[in-house]
């Protein structure tokens, strides 16, 4: 008796090619074609099959990330012009970010993560909104390649806002009062000094003041492309006297005006943490942005535009210039009114309390 075929599992289908080849695929009812590459019959066959009508990811045989899995889609991201246009410090930034998304959903099929996973996310790092601020931006960056190259149908970042910030003006920014204080402790000649006025007559990052050297520098006039922009951005900063006078003082490197104790250029991260202990060793509040604040704020101050502020400290829009130039505006124009405040047609003689002149019709 001959034996009867096996009947073929649902949703498999066998095709031959133009060159002769027959091909297996999965296609449950109307829906996409899953080819599956390895060879009929196998374990490794039966496992992909399985994957493909489950909506699982496929088993990957090298030991890499499965195909169609989280960690699959994150790794190719990284493969792309749109990570690698990112600057260092956000690529790195992101690394931390994908690597706590894949210990915790490594397997997960992104096909199947919709925007109701991307709030859990984020509400997951409620109580640190800067945190979940980052992973937005990371999620975003990764779902928005995803749909141009056609790796998923719909963003399920598109529409997920941003947790609200929260009340403040977020880094402390320093006042004139810090600047003397940490000026008095550390004086012209001591690199920490150079850090100070560094950041503080120039107005850059910390991350572009720590790349910040004579080789910007040209006829008095510093010009260095600004990190946050990807190097396209470029912020333009004349080396005033007083700056001038420290930096000739020194110490300073080769490359760079900012040096560590060896004259070593230094990170951001490691200039960050120095600047931290000579600040708090000088009483003042640790943060290079906050030094950032108070020489746009003095700038402001001083009458500088929206259009100037943003060619000084390398912004690209009108918002973050316009905070300054708008509390610049509130003090001036709340100083020129306030002698408003005094009506000068006010008579100085009180008014009587009792009538001066009795009722009646007045006399012919």
């Amino acid at each position: 008796m001959v034996a009867m075929p096996r009947p073929r599992p649902p949703h498999l289908h066998r095709q031959v090619t133009r060159h002769g080849k027959a091909v297996w695929y999965v296609r449950v009812g109307k829906g996409p074609r899953t080819r599956i590459r390895a060879e009929f019959g196998t374990p490794e066959f039966d496992a992909e099959y399985q994957a493909a009508v489950t909506g699982a990811p496929r088993p990957n045989a090298k030991g890499g990330p499965a195909f169609g899995s989280l960690a699959w889609l994150i790794a190719r991201y990284r493969e792309t012009a749109a990570w690698s246009v990112l600057s260092a410090a956000t690529r790195r930034q992101r690394e931390n970010i994908f690597r706590h998304v894949i210990e915790t959903a490594r397997d997960k099929p992104f096909a199947k993560i919709d925007s109701a996973t991307i709030i859990a996310g984020r509400e997951r790092r409620a109580s640190t909104p800067a945190q979940a601020r980052n992973f937005l931006d990371a999620m975003r960056g990764l779902f928005r390649w995803a749909l141009a190259a056609q790796h998923v149908k719909h963003d399920p970042t598109a529409g997920v806002e941003n947790p609200p910030r929260r009340k403040g003006d977020g880094f402390i920014p320093w006042i004139e009062e810090h600047v003397a204080m940490y000026q008095r402790r550390w004086p012209i000649g001591t690199r920490q000094r150079v850090w100070l006025d560094v950041l503080l007559y120039s107005g850059l990052r910390r991350g572009d003041a720590v790349r910040y050297g004579r080789q910007h520098v040209h006829n008095g006039v510093g010009r260095i492309k600004t990190e946050k922009s990807g190097f396209t951005v470029t912020a333009v900063v004349p080396v005033l006297p007083i700056l001038a006078e420290t930096l000739d003082a020194g110490p300073c490197g080769d490359l760079t005006f900012i040096v560590g104790e060896g004259g070593q250029p230094l990170t951001k991260e490691s200039f960050g943490n120095a600047f931290r202990d000579a600040c708090r060793a000088a009483g003042v509040p640790g943060s290079a942005h906050g030094v950032r604040k108070i020489a746009a704020t003095t700038a402001a101050n001083n009458g500088a535009t929206t259009s100037q502020l943003k060619a000084l400290f390398g912004w690209t829009s009108d918002a973050m210039p316009s905070i300054y130039t708008k509390a610049a505006d509130r003090e001036r124009l709340g100083r020129e009114a306030g002698h408003m405040l005094a009506n000068v047609e006010r008579t100085s003689i009180p008014s009587p309390k009792r009538k001066v002149r009795a009722s009646g019709p007045k006399a012919q």
